[in-house]
């Protein structure tokens, strides 16, 4: 089957297989950061923007994102590119396989909600999975990116800012 899509701005025509996810769609056309993780649904890691929803590229057929825009993180870097930092920043990522999903469903998130509350966010995020850090890191540095740029409106990543939440446990109910 032929489909259209404009994928990160590029306008795409391709001939597919009518059984294909649009997980291997946007990896055959070079956006490595969408990760093939669990394959079921349940991880995060393969989440892309289907005309700015994110959805799970995995369980989602191509042929579904026929006519419309695709966004990965390669498509959205510029707009998380201060959220980014931060998390580097502030050691919220360990080994990184996670970030992408975490990031594009981040950028959703702040599209939605720019200042949502703690709960908000566990719960926005809680379909990512990460095994590294148990979500406390990237948590943190979530609500203190939020706090530092809603402090000032300007960002400085080097001002070693933390948020008033710095100390506290996060409880992991949903998450």
């Amino acid at each position: 089957m032929d489909i259209k899509l404009t994928l990160n701005g590029k306008i795409i025509t391709d001939s597919v297989d009518c059984d294909m996810m649009l997980l291997d769609f946007v990896r055959r056309h070079k956006c490595y950061s969408v990760k093939r993780g669990c394959d079921t649904g349940n991880c995060g890691l393969c989440t892309v923007m289907l005309d700015d929803v994110p959805v799970l590229s995995c369980s989602t057929p191509v042929g579904r994102a026929n006519g419309r825009r695709v966004d990965t993180l390669e498509g959205l870097t510029k707009e998380a590119d201060e959220f980014i930092g931060f998390i580097a920043e502030q050691g919220a990522d360990q080994c990184g396989f996670c970030n992408p999903g975490f990031i594009v469903n981040t950028v959703a998130l702040l599209r939605e909600n720019p200042d949502p509350t703690d709960e908000e966010i566990k719960q926005y995020l809680a379909g990512n999975l990460c095994r590294c850090t148990g979500y406390q890191g990237q948590l943190r540095a979530l609500r203190n990116f939020l706090n530092q740029r809603n402090k000032s409106g300007e960002l400085n990543t080097h001002a070693k800012v933390y948020g008033e939440d710095i100390g506290r446990e996060w409880k992991n109910e949903g998450v």
